[in-house]
């Protein structure tokens, strides 16, 4: 077990001519989604291998629990392959997480690039790793969603040490959400329903100091409530030092109580400062961000 003070481990960046392999430890996909990412990393001279496992279904899971957490282990341990990238989320990566060889991800440390149910997933890492990871888009690529500059913010977070900087947008639903001030912490976090689902597991971490990261999908505003309101009552947000808010998309159509109304209520009185806007999550124009590294909010700034 890692301690919670223990420094992060932020893994060396990817280069031409590596090796990544692509996993499905949530939800099933095919090669016909997975073809255009494939692309994508070919053409920055990366080279994408699929998973034995990559494209297995059991119902709503990228094949057995056994089969997913062996094309994870099997990435963990080779030294050739210096990339993991989830081909999606879905659902699924907490079923896994207790089956990863956390010794064999210390020996070699490896980025790991996934987002929505892969906050699950780095969750995990961190906890038993302290590994500092890639919350972005997946292989499954869409062109529609994820358009040229979401490929390029991804492909800086992948192979370049520069800084990430992410400037809130006007037009996201949730730029209305901002309490003023600066944070600098670690930034934690993800996908909101996967933190939640964390509570009372051992992949929870300790939130003291962090700038916490949230976005969601089709979750209404009562569930939204509900997960942040279980956050709040668990201790969970006790001593944050900031919140980044990402998009919560298609969460408030047909609601009196809009999504920004509800973030607000729930996080306007932690005493930290706020920001939403963020284009980070599963709206257009999804950005790349480190989680596991440190990061400075700044809502004068908006960035």
């Amino acid at each position: 077990m890692i301690s919670e003070d223990s420094a992060a481990v932020r893994p060396p960046v990817l280069r031409p001519g590596d090796t990544v392999l692509l996993v499905s430890p949530s939800g099933p996909t095919s090669p016909e989604r997975v073809a255009r990412g494939m692309e994508l990393l070919t053409g920055w001279g990366l080279r994408p291998v699929p998973a034995p496992n990559a494209y297995a279904r059991h119902g709503y899971l990228a094949g057995t629990d056994d089969l997913r957490a062996a094309d994870l282990n099997a990435a963990f341990a080779d030294p050739q392959v210096r990339g993991v990238i989830c081909t999606r989320g879905g659902y699924g990566a907490q079923r896994i997480v207790d089956a990863i060889d956390m010794a064999a991800v210390r020996r070699d440390p490896k980025v790991v690039a996934g987002f929505s149910d892969i906050t699950a997933l780095q969750f995990a890492l961190w906890r038993g790793a302290r590994l500092a990871g890639v919350h972005g888009p997946g292989a499954a690529w869409r062109d529609e969603r994820t358009a040229l500059r979401s490929a390029e913010s991804l492909h800086a977070a992948l192979m370049t040490t520069e800084p990430v900087s992410i400037t809130a947008v006007p037009t996201e639903e949730t730029f209305g959400v901002r309490v003023p001030g600066r944070a600098t912490g670690t930034l934690l976090g993800g996908n909101l329903c996967m933190i939640a689902a964390s509570i009372g597991t051992p992949d929870l971490p300790d939130l003291t100091g962090a700038v916490l990261l949230i976005e969601d999908v089709q979750e209404p505003p009562y569930k939204v409530d509900r997960m942040l309101t279980h956050l709040r009552r668990a201790g969970a947000l006790d001593g944050l030092a900031g919140v980044a808010v990402g998009q919560f998309t298609d969460c408030g159509d047909g609601w009196d109580t809009t999504i920004v109304d509800v973030l607000t209520e729930r996080l306007g009185d932690l005493g930290v400062p706020v920001l939403g806007g963020l284009p980070i999550g599963h709206g257009p124009n999804q950005l790349t961000v480190p989680v596991g590294t440190k990061a400075t909010l700044d809502t004068t700034t908006a960035t």
